[in-house]
């Protein structure tokens, strides 16, 4: 099959679960811009700062984009593109686009609080000091996850990193002058996006190569002082400009497949059972990015609701940017399809799925006239820059869980020593960077596992929340089942063969994360079974 044909289905469904469910929701849950949102309400200029809707939607999807929707649908690949396909987009319309969304939505109506704070108000303590310790444990297999990702992208692709460092110091002078001096804004970004590419050109010319555990400490030690550092200086500017890059990407590989036309050399389906790998649940584990991510609702009710300016810029910004998600989770499956099995192989070998989808995105960029290596090296640096995104904004999730947990042991007025930012942060940068170094693809699948079983959890949140104002819930109950039951079935998976090869600590991880969330479940099912008694007595 020819693979401009997904390219095409994919964006026309999109556009149309944008118009229509997108805007069913909006309606179902009362979205209402005469409402003032935390970022006005609590602002300090540090957490809470109003952002412009296209600024806000470059952070909250590089956030979560990450290097997630590229590795998981090009390591789903050993099942074919059919399955692969259909997941990104049911799963993007009907259960992430809606988990995103409903996060940021329930957010702003809890003040800006994150989820693990509204399952508190809406299930009591218990919930949510045992969400607290299961989103932060999520946590740290991400940010161990990503900065592996992101080391090795940095080792097989030297030029990205030296880009990458640019990069940070260019979002630091846009925040800056934008934030403080009061700069135009248009004029700022179009010499942001102008040195942008002057970055890329410096990288290509001065490639920085260390070893991989050189840049496991270095990105350690970024992510400690770039999650305490106030939003405007680095988070917004360098995730705002880092759409761009998403924007240049997209639209050149786009182009280029649309040039190429490549035809798909993957099988469209390979079966249910691959080396002893069983479709369901892992698929669905495996693709988290692109189709549902529990590390979204992190995101959306963490840092983005806090920066919202307007309740209705949260279609866009949580609706939208998943469904954009989507468009480059199709993007890397085909990638990985167009090229022999033997030559996918060596790709995962020498780099991982990053350089399968750098060098499939240099090779349709080439088409347009641009050279093999800078394609290459362009999309090694998107990928590397939302990869950074995620991993300071995962720390600084991190470090406002660990902080929230903690202060219901405050006595007298008096905080605990554990709330203080820079005791938070380190504690989980230091537990997070011993996971960091047993490789991303002995982290990864526990990853996959905990973060959809995260989103499972949010679900359920949303759907106790609404249950509780008496409104229609379905939108979020049918996911939560599904995702519960794809999760712990691969919990149960993954235990069994981290005993099998000794991996004790991700043992002992799945374990804690598996007790958690039946605890949780069993507390949820109790909530809207009290719900439905309730509003049937009515």
């Amino acid at each position: 099959m020819n693979s401009i044909w997904l390219i095409i289905l994919g964006i026309i469904l999109i556009i149309i679960a944008y118009k229509t469910y997108g805007s069913y929701l909006t309606k179902e849950w009362g979205v209402d811009n005469k409402k003032v949102t935390p970022a006005h309400s609590k602002k300090d200029g540090v957490d809470y700062v109003p952002a412009k809707a296209p600024v806000l939607l470059g952070h909250h999807f590089s956030s979560i984009a990450g290097a997630g929707p590229i590795v998981g649908p090009i390591q789903a690949a050993i099942f074919g593109w059919v399955p692969v396909m259909l997941w990104i987009l049911i799963g993007g319309i009907f259960f992430g686009g809606v988990h995103d969304y409903g996060s940021i939505f329930a957010s702003i109506r809890h003040d800006g609080k994150s989820i693990g704070q509204i399952i508190g108000d809406n299930m009591g303590k218990k919930g949510k000091k045992l969400f607290s310790i299961f989103a932060w444990l999520t946590l740290l297999l991400i940010i161990a996850a990503f900065t592996n990702i992101t080391a090795n992208t940095f080792v097989s692709v030297p030029s990205a990193a030296t880009a990458s460092l640019l990069f940070i110091l260019l979002a630091i002078c846009f925040g800056f002058f934008v934030y403080r001096k009061n700069v135009s804004f248009v004029l700022s970004t179009v010499l942001g996006v102008i040195l942008l590419f002057v970055s890329i050109w410096l990288g290509i010319k001065f490639p920085l190569a260390l070893s991989k555990t050189a840049w496991n400490f270095i990105l350690l030690g970024y992510i400690f002082i770039a999650s305490i550092a106030p939003v405007w200086i680095l988070l917004q500017p360098r995730d705002y400009l880092s759409s761009f890059l998403l924007y240049a990407l997209m639209i050149g590989a786009i182009l280029g497949i649309f040039i190429t036309r490549p035809n798909l050399q993957l099988e469209p389906f390979v079966g249910f059972n691959v080396d002893n790998t069983p479709l369901f649940p892992i698929l669905f584990v495996t693709v988290a990015c692109g189709a549902i991510s529990g590390f979204h609702s992190l995101v959306g009710s963490g840092t983005t609701s806090k920066q919202l300016d307007k309740e209705k810029d949260a279609k866009l910004i949580g609706y939208g940017g998943m469904l954009i998600e989507c468009v480059v989770a199709i993007v890397a499956i085909i990638t990985a399809g167009y090229i022999s099995k033997g030559e996918l192989s060596q790709l995962l070998g020498d780099g991982g799925p990053v350089n399968v989808f750098s060098n499939g995105v240099g090779n349709f960029m080439a088409s347009i006239g641009i050279p093999n290596h800078v394609g290459t090296s362009f999309a090694a640096l998107a990928v590397s820059a939302f990869a950074l995104t995620s991993l300071d904004t995962s720390t600084r999730l991190g470090r406002f869980v660990f902080q929230e947990y903690f202060e219901d042991f405050s006595k007298d007025g008096k905080k605990s020593t554990l709330t203080n930012p820079f005791i938070a942060t380190g504690i989980t940068v230091l537990l997070s960077g011993i996971l960091a170094f047993k490789g991303w693809d002995v982290v990864w699948p526990l990853f996959g596992s905990a973060n959809q079983l995260l989103a499972a959890l949010s679900l359920m949140a949303l759907a106790v929340w609404l249950g509780n104002l008496g409104k229609n819930n379905k939108m979020f109950t049918i996911p939560m089942g599904f995702m519960f039951a794809v999760t712990l079935t691969a919990l149960i998976i993954l235990i069994k063969d981290n005993i099998a090869s000794g991996q004790i600590v991700l043992v002992v991880f799945g374990i804690l994360l598996f007790i958690l969330s039946i605890v949780l479940l069993i507390e949820a099912i109790n909530k809207l079974s009290k719900n439905k008694k309730t509003s049937s007595k009515a």
